[in-house]
């Protein structure tokens, strides 16, 4: 069964989001992006969700995970908690 892991930051609106995703993408560390201002609790750990299996995030996230490119900031992706920058870490097939 496939496995990722993946680390994310979470905000309330898709403009915050897109900012955040300059920030990173001109250099700005993720894991400092996300402790500064990721509303999850997965803050604390700079946005790592740790491992997980399909089915187990919300259908949007998921999507994203199981797709999209492994190391690369993906997003912003709308959920019903709000809007995520997801960095894919590691996937299994």
């Amino acid at each position: 069964m496939a496995r990722a892991a993946a680390r994310h930051i979470l905000v309330a609106t898709k403009e915050a989001c897109e900012t955040l995703k300059t920030r990173i993408e001109a250099g700005e560390d993720f894991a400092a992006v996300a402790k500064a201002h990721s509303t999850c609790p997965s803050s604390r750990d700079g946005g790592n969700l740790g491992e997980f299996g399909p089915g187990q995030m919300v259908k949007e996230f998921d999507t994203v995970v199981f797709s999209g490119d492994v190391g690369t900031v993906l997003g912003p992706v709308q959920t019903q908690f709000g809007y995520h920058l997801i960095e894919v870490t590691k996937r299994t097939a």
